[in-house]
């Protein structure tokens, strides 16, 4: 596969150059070097994507559902076929193991090839009346025009997670593409316009959120905005939108917990902790960054965790754990934070530094002693980085577990029922997991937060549905 050296928006079927004619620097992750030039949008190419959306948005909300998911079905069909293509692209973009990127793939496939199998869900919902001769129902109804936000960490699964559902219940979108994750959108859009999609159905531009996301969701012909990405960037969407209610599902992330009781398998614990913590560099909403232990078994699992931490191995090849941080600027935000935490207070066990003279590395980075109320432990890092906790029991591990305004996910191992039970019923999430990681949803199963983590709506799964259509009320006398 030829990665372009000049990537383009997605438009009306096609792709299309920036009307300023303005560029911005892609860097490949994994090198440091230019990957490509990318298209740098304004307000000019968010106005015309949604034009180009809103022309096509009545056919294709009238085409019948089961039309619309043969199509998309078509499409995830494609990408398990082409799925070689879509790693290759992923990989280079994200710098990650092409190993992880034909998983991602795989993953968006199925996520379409599912959701394209729930038509039951349109059948509508009928009720008793207490009026013997009036018939009741509830029918979706498409929305509208809809802006989709998504992150570059997992970029085909993210475009896959909002895409599908958003098209089968007969929308027209615009996709802001994340600018570290340029081409992602626009190969969708070929897979989509290849399976027959109709023309402005599905748009990508490309640039900066400040130059052409904010411009695209503050038009007011967009009826809703499905967002996965920052806090700050999340809350910015919802005072954007409020004005005219748009709908809007926010996904900003996670500082989420993993328990390790006294009882707990302790190799299967330290297996799931080291892979929850590191998971793609620690760039999963998902990843475990703080590690609670009981007292009892903490120096035991501390020095197991810490024999598996030096032995990860950090590339983009096959046989690598994990990869690169997606830009420098992130990669030095992270050290930043490590250091800070360090000067603070925090004992530096292992990594701290980056790696490699060419791309932007991190070592996997583990920290103890670091107090709770520290900005550390109360910040989403999204880096290779983790702190260890030492508790006395099940009630300080629940109490530490809930001390954070982000409530994402969140697993505890254990062999005790009880335990089990109780974490799921006190530590409040959106996401519990039992002797697992804090990370890997399946594509058919909703996945979302609560707290600062989200606003309550669920993808993938037949729940995005409820997010990108609207019930009606019909009733029959």
């Amino acid at each position: 596969m030829d990665y372009p050296k000049k990537i383009f928006h997605w438009m009306g079927g096609g792709e299309r150059g920036s009307q300023l004619g303005k560029w911005f620097e892609k860097f490949n992750p994994a090198t440091g070097e230019v990957l490509a030039e990318v298209a740098r949008g304004t307000k000019q190419e968010a106005a015309g994507a949604i034009q180009a959306a809103e022309i096509a948005f009545s056919l294709w909300a009238e085409t019948p559902v089961e039309k619309r998911a043969e199509i998309l079905k078509k499409a995830a069909n494609l990408i398990q076929e082409r799925k070689e293509e879509i790693a290759e692209i992923i990989a280079l973009e994200s710098g990650k193991p092409k190993k992880h990127a034909i998983g991602e793939a795989e993953a968006a496939a199925k996520c379409g090839l599912f959701l394209c199998g729930q038509l039951n869900q349109f059948s509508g919902e009928q009720f008793e009346s207490a009026n013997p001769n009036r018939k009741l129902k509830l029918v979706r109804q498409s929305i509208g025009i809809g802006a989709l936000i998504t992150p570059f960490n997992n970029p085909m699964a993210g475009v896959a997670w909002k895409t599908f559902p958003a098209l089968l219940c007969g929308n027209a979108v615009v996709m802001k593409a994340h600018e570290d994750a340029p081409y992602v959108p626009v190969w969708f859009g070929k897979i989509l316009k290849q399976a027959g999609l109709p023309v402005g159905v599905f748009n990508a531009v490309q640039g900066l959120g400040a130059e052409v996301g904010v411009p695209l969701i503050e038009d007011p012909r967009v009826k809703f905005v499905s967002f996965t990405g920052s806090l700050l960037a999340g809350q910015k969407i919802l005072k954007a939108t409020a004005e005219r209610l748009a709908k809007v599902s926010i996904e900003a992330g996670g500082k989420n917990p993993l328990v390790v009781c006294d009882d707990a398998d302790l190799e299967k614990a330290v297996s799931c902790a080291v892979s929850s913590a590191f998971v793609d560099a620690g760039q999963r909403c998902a990843a475990a960054s703080r590690l609670i232990v009981f007292d009892s078994i903490y120096d035991r699992f501390r020095k197991l965790f810490l024999e598996k931490v030096s032995a990860l191995k950090v590339g983009i090849n096959d046989g690598d754990d994990y990869g690169a941080i997606i830009n420098e600027r992130r990669m030095e935000e992270i050290l930043k934070k490590i250091n800070g935490a360090v000067s603070r207070g925090a004992t530096l066990l292992a990594g701290g530094k980056r790696i490699y003279e060419k791309g932007y590395f991190i070592a996997p980075t583990v920290l103890e002693k670091v107090d709770s109320k520290d900005e550390f432990s109360r910040q989403e890092i999204f880096g290779p980085a983790v702190a260890l906790y030492r508790v006395k029991d099940l009630e300080e591990a629940i109490a530490l577990a809930n001390d954070s305004d982000f409530k994402l996910s969140g697993a505890i191992h254990t062999q005790d029922s009880q335990k089990a039970e109780a974490f799921v019923n006190r530590y409040y999430s959106g996401v519990v997991r039992i002797n697992g990681p804090t990370y890997g949803s399946e594509p058919h199963v909703p996945f979302g937060g609560v707290g600062l983590s989200g606003n309550g709506w669920r993808e993938p799964g037949v729940k995005a549905l409820d997010f990108y259509s609207d019930w009606k009320q019909v009733s029959e006398d």
